[in-house]
């Protein structure tokens, strides 16, 4: 008489898995690259440093919690912005532009406003800080 032989189910070994999964967390995470946000690209003053301007030399840029924008204390459009600083400076070439916003201004009226600021060139841009 001849016995049968039974077969069993094929079994996927699982003692290495762990190993595995580890190794390709590592070569992920060393391979993956990250994009840095560039963000307002603005030079800074080191800390403590103040200098004295002349008021002929700063324009006041104002903007509300509704992002109303005042310049030199006469309302603009946001779109207007960079026509009007780039005439103001073509006239005073050390003019400074102070930017103060409200502190319930939204984020895209002020950027919205410093971008018009950098389109018309100004190189000196001035942030105020939030009372």
């Amino acid at each position: 008489m001849k016995k049968k032989r039974r077969f069993r189910r094929g079994e996927i070994p699982t003692a290495s898995m762990a190993d595995i999964a580890f190794l390709l967390l590592i070569f992920f995470l060393v391979t993956t690259t990250i994009d840095m946000d560039k963000g307002l690209g603005i030079v800074l003053p080191a800390e403590g440093e103040e200098i004295e301007i002349k008021k002929d030399n700063i324009l006041n840029c104002l903007i509300n919690s509704s992002g109303n924008v005042l310049l030199g204390g006469e309302p603009i459009k946001t779109k207007d912005i960079g026509k009007e600083v780039r005439r103001k400076i073509a006239e005073n070439q050390k003019l400074i532009i102070s930017v103060k916003a409200h502190a319930k201004t939204k984020y895209s009226d002020y950027i919205a406003v410093i971008d018009q600021l950098k389109m018309a060139n100004a190189k000196r841009i001035s942030i105020a800080e939030v009372e």
